[in-house]
């Protein structure tokens, strides 16, 4: 927060073509200050975040951002900051909302990333890696800005974690909420499906031995799709209400909003070329589609997303940035897949002799990782071919645990530092600060991403190439999003 601080007054603001609303009100000394010291925070997205919360969704390209975020700001603003509305006006109260409740979002979801690697992972040490560098993330200046990535992370991996303790309902509810402030939440209904179809292929496996079993298959078999069913429709439940608000209020057939949309930003609306609601009785196109989804259209028509549609000469520098996260977790995929060959192949629904002896693999190419491998590798191809590419660190680091996973299991598998007590022989008139326990050991006395800092002349150049994709992505976010030049 204060980097950004910083940055923004000590750079000038590059001219972006991004949108920005008029203020409807002068401002107050205040909200002078709020600016100074929080303005960083308010570019390119976030300026659609704070519009929505203040007025609405009166534009038709603001169905882009789903709403459990914005209504969060706005009961922030209400409630918490209520004493504080004589002095500020709506959109200091919502920038500063943004930033309490990203700090805690973010907190959260690095202890929920640090659970559920130690559910999954059962590697104590590469769980706490993990955590630490996600508090570092290539995509912090995301998590700390007003846009919904933290809010999203913390719902994600929360919810992973509740499903890894067989919470399914709680589970449910989390990844239910997940997709209220994210579409691409949708995905995370697959966790379900191949928790209950695993469960059930490891009974079916049983039950293949004793006949007098399968009559009880077949109950368990309509409990599975019953379940999933319901937990899916659940999880689709909120995009599907928005979508239905949004038909009702751009493609219904009240009374134009004209006298209820002030002058500045009816104004906006004609110079930019934005549709507000209702207007004129005039209906948008995609209220006469067979299915009118306005997410879809909004992404088609205004941001121009769809199948290989960013695949040209003029967007290599994007590819390019993006290249490191691709990278990353290409490489995780590749490594799991071939040290576990035969259990990707059968999906991981056929009992390995290590479960039946009930000694499975520790670490990240456990049997319990396949599917987040699985979800990560999708998130990543969808992405890249039907996306703007240079938000794939963005969007994987918000959703996916397999970036910092798999960076961590790299870190304590190839750097010395990390696999030893300081015994490894440094050069002379060096020494070693710190100390770092075993592998997989439960103790975390140090902060062993500070320990390699501190011993940057000494770590092996993988680990200066994790630490330093992480930590340069992590300044020049700052630097460059909070002056409006283009980021991820």
């Amino acid at each position: 927060l204060l980097s950004q601080a910083v940055f923004n007054l000590l750079i000038p603001d590059h001219a972006a073509d991004a949108f920005s609303p008029p203020r409807l009100s002068e401002p107050s000394p205040w909200d002078v200050l709020v600016e100074w010291l929080l303005g960083g925070l308010s570019r390119w997205d976030a300026e659609h975040f704070l519009f929505i919360s203040e007025h609405g969704y009166l534009y038709e390209h603001s169905c882009a951002f789903l709403p459990l975020y914005p209504l969060s700001l706005w009961a922030v603003a209400r409630g918490v900051l209520w004493p504080l509305q004589g002095l500020l006006r709506p959109r200091s109260l919502l920038l500063l909302s943004a930033v309490l409740l990203n700090c805690l979002f973010s907190t959260l979801a690095a202890a929920a990333l640090y659970e559920l690697g130690r559910a999954v992972l059962r590697c104590h040490r590469v769980a706490f890696l993990a955590a630490l560098l996600f508090s570092l993330s290539p995509a912090s200046v995301f998590m700390a800005a007003a846009y919904s990535e933290s809010m999203f992370a913390c719902l994600a991996f929360s919810a992973m974690w509740q499903l890894e303790k067989e919470q399914s309902w709680l589970s449910g509810l989390l990844f239910s909420l997940a997709s209220g402030a994210r579409a691409n939440g949708l995905v995370n209904a697959g966790f379900f499906l191949y928790s209950r179809s695993k469960r059930f292929a490891l009974q079916l496996q049983v039950g293949l031995g004793s006949m007098g079993k399968l009559p009880l298959l077949w109950k368990q078999a309509l409990s599975l799709a019953s379940s999933v069913i319901l937990m899916s429709a659940g999880i689709f439940l909120p995009f599907a209400l928005f979508q239905y608000y949004a038909y009702v209020r751009f493609c219904g057939p009240g009374p134009s909003l004209g006298q209820t949309i002030p002058e500045p930003l009816l104004q906006l609306a004609r110079d930019k070329g934005y549709h507000p609601a209702t207007m004129d009785g005039a209906k948008p196109p995609w209220c006469s589609q067979q299915v009118p989804l306005v997410y879809s259209y909004v992404q088609d028509v205004y941001w121009n997303v769809g199948f290989l549609r960013y695949f040209e000469l003029r967007q290599i520098p994007n590819f390019l940035l993006a290249l490191p996260v691709t990278f990353l977790v290409s490489w995780a995929a590749w490594t799991y897949v071939s040290t576990n060959p035969w259990y990707c192949l059968t999906l991981g629904l056929e009992r390995s002799k290590s479960e039946e002896e009930g000694k499975p693999r520790d670490g990240f190419c456990c049997p319990a990782a396949f599917v987040y491998v699985v979800h990560a590798t999708a998130l990543l191809a969808f992405g890249f071919f039907c996306m703007h590419v240079q938000v794939l660190t963005r969007f994987l680091g918000s959703s996916s645990p397999i970036l910092y996973w798999f960076s961590a299991h790299l870190l304590q598998e190839h750097e010395p530092l990390l696999r030893s007590a300081g015994t490894d022989n440094p050069p002379p008139g060096r020494s070693v600060r710190g100390k770092s326990p075993s592998s997989c050991g439960k103790g975390t006395p140090d902060n062993p991403i500070v320990r390699l800092l501190l011993n940057w002349p000494l770590i092996t150049p993988l680990s200066k190439s994790i630490l330093g994709f992480f930590l340069s992505y992590w300044l020049l976010g700052l630097i460059l999003h909070c002056n409006f030049f283009p980021w991820t």
